[in-house]
């Protein structure tokens, strides 16, 4: 096993943390949970325990949205054609599915589009404007890409076409000459929360066109509303809760923050997919072994179906870890290897056996996918086995044509796993340039990097730790070399020892019932609200150590210092720590806990993330 160093979380005010413990009557563990997440207050816990709609920010705060509404309207009472555009990933087929339906039930004169990865790559695409131009498209809607797209915004505009930009990603010196510019992130948007994923932006135009058709705000008090507008006030909630389903699975695998706005519309979203999931998403599922309940089967014991339908629509509730791997992927996979325009069909159908047939053709893509990705990474890692040029380097920049422009993203993110390292992909891309996906570590921003290299870059854009990036091919060696030069001014030049940052350090009596309960509430979980991370020390296993599937290590921990029953713990990819058990040596774990669902059964088991053994 890679040696790992365990960070563990000691910046916070101990009298801040015992103050929030005596206000909650919770323990001290608890307490800091809640502070390294900086909530520090009785009322703050109250939000993040109970989530409420009301919690989120009004969509008229953010810079634009007055303009976009306005020209909305405008098209839609002149009857112009309207275009919905998109990303091909995840985030933003999920952002044109909601968007789209939305207005397709106000107007029938909609239409929209996903871009090609092969043929048009990332971003508005002038093949896009010109399809618009030629159907007669007076207003496209751009979301989760265009924050710098100025030449084709402009070149739209030239053939009469007017842009709204609904986009997260950062924003270069200047903005599109849209007629509205949606990204909380420009410097001069006053809206508070600045971490929607695009998804999230497309919900916000949503809220706002709904909230002015309704004539009442989610933020309105309801005490101050008279009884016709609190009714009003339960519709848009009500009407706005059946897209939560798709903000969710776009924050999931967008792995944007899952706190403040996020957090409140992913938990809500989640409650959508657990109790009435769309038939897309009902489909996709099946590839999950994720079992419908069958409330059919108790129709004649009301008690037990009321249970059944209260109790939620799987037999395994569904968490962001779910939407993460199971659902994600998928979706994304008919970007990658075929056509994204099938993954919106998917979010959009109404009909189960349309939304099966095309979950059963998303899932062969992803299979094809999980092919290509495996065979291009093995091939990126036995070339820097190998290659004396990847000695001593602190970049990893790899390019090969053969490779499929759909996987090379996944495949960085393999590279920066396996060598801690930032790593980009190139491949062959459209227009003779060569075009990839770079992943970076937290100690390294890419984006910042790209930046600076800017004169040797065609096209970039992304976040700090991921990003698209497009160059000409004479322009490869001065790129490497200068990355290469930022990546050592920034971490230096020796290796970067893996950190796993550890929330508290407990022992296994500490783990009680209601500290579970509690745990619990903190969901759902995910960036800036990670799964909690425990250390618990001076531990040996029972006996029953063993190594099962491909080098995973099944075992029972019980502490040598302290009364406590064991605890079944699984070590993934640890199969070498078996012999140290089996020779009675003591050892340290770092852990999360979990919930093991198995036939039907739920158990507390530690989902273990290194182990030490004791000197």
């Amino acid at each position: 096993m890679k040696e790992k160093h365990w960070l563990i979380n000691k910046n916070y005010d101990l009298e801040t943390v015992d103050k929030l413990a005596a206000s909650l009557g919770v323990d001290r563990i608890i307490a800091t949970l809640l502070v390294e997440r900086g909530i520090t207050t009785f009322e703050e816990a109250r939000k993040f325990f109970r989530p409420g709609l009301d919690q989120i920010h009004d969509p008229f705060l953010m810079k634009g949205m007055r303009q976009a509404i306005d020209r909305i309207n405008e098209a839609i009472r002149k009857q112009e054609r309207i275009m919905v555009y998109g990303d091909y990933d995840v985030d933003g087929t999920s952002a044109v599915a909601l968007v789209y339906s939305y207005f397709k039930e106000l107007d029938r004169n909609i239409d929209f589009y996903v871009p090609d990865r092969e043929r048009e790559g990332y971003g508005i695409s002038y093949q896009g404007i010109d399809y618009a131009h030629e159907t007669g498209v007076k207003l496209m809607i751009a979301l989760d890409c265009g924050i710098k797209a100025m030449e084709q915004v402009d070149y739209a505009k030239e053939r009469g076409i007017d842009f709204i930009i609904g986009d997260h990603h950062l924003p270069g010196d200047e903005v599109p000459r849209a007629v509205a510019v949606l990204d909380p992130k420009q410097g001069d948007c006053p809206y508070p929360y600045k971490e929607l994923s695009g998804c999230g932006i497309g919900f916000k135009i949503v809220e706002a066109h709904l909230e002015e058709r309704l004539g009442v705000r989610l933020c309105d008090m309801p005490e101050q509303l008279d009884a016709g507008r609190r009714q009003r006030q339960e519709e848009l909630k009500l009407r706005l809760l059946k897209y939560l389903d798709l903000v969710a699975v776009s924050i999931a695998s967008d792995i944007v923050p899952i706190m403040g706005e996020n957090r409140v519309l992913a938990f809500f979203g989640l409650r959508v997919l657990n109790t009435k999931p769309r038939p897309g998403i009902e489909a996709i599922l099946r590839y999950g072994h994720v079992d419908k309940r069958r409330a059919e089967q108790t129709e004649g014991d009301g008690t037990a179906a009321q249970a059944d339908k209260k109790a939620g629509y799987f037999e395994k509730e569904l968490t962001i870890s779910d939407l993460v791997f199971l659902i994600g992927p998928r979706i994304n996979a008919a970007g990658r290897i075929r056509s994204a325009f099938d993954s919106v069909r998917l979010m959009l159908t109404e009909d189960p056996s349309i939304a099966r047939q095309l979950a059963d053709d998303i899932n062969s893509y992803n299979m094809e996918r999980k092919d290509l990705d495996t065979a291009a990474t093995e091939e990126a890692k036995r070339r820097i086995d190998k290659d004396p040029f990847y000695v001593g380097r602190q970049s990893l920049v790899l390019y090969d044509p053969g490779w499929h422009r759909g996987v090379v993203g996944i495949v960085a993110s393999r590279i920066v796993e396996a060598y801690n390292k930032p790593a980009i992909v190139f491949t062959e891309g459209s227009d003779g340039l060569i075009t990839g996906s770079a992943r970076s570590l937290k100690e390294f921003d890419m984006h910042e990097a790209l930046e600076k290299c800017a004169d040797l870059l065609e096209h970039f854009g992304g976040h700090k730790s991921a990003a698209g990036v497009s160059l000409k091919k004479e322009n490869m060696k001065a790129f490497v070399e200068r990355l290469e030069q930022l990546v050592r001014e920034s971490i230096g030049t020796e290796e970067i020892v893996p950190e796993i940052e550890v929330d508290a350090e407990i022992g296994f009596s500490q783990i009680t019932p209601k500290f579970l309960r509690i745990l619990k509430q903190f969901a759902p979980f995910g960036p800036e609200n990670n799964v909690p991370v425990f250390v618990s020390r001076e531990l040996v296993d029972t006996g029953n150590a063993r190594i099962v599937g491909t080098n995973h290590l099944k075992f029972n921990a019980i502490p040598m210092t302290e009364r406590s029953a064991p605890y079944p713990a699984i070590a993934f990819q640890m199969g070498e720590a078996l012999k140290g058990m089996q020779r009675g040596e003591r050892f340290d774990l770092c852990y999360q806990l979990e919930e093991n669902y198995w036939r039907g059964k739920t158990e507390i088991q530690l989902n273990v993330k290194d182990i030490k053994f004791c000197e």
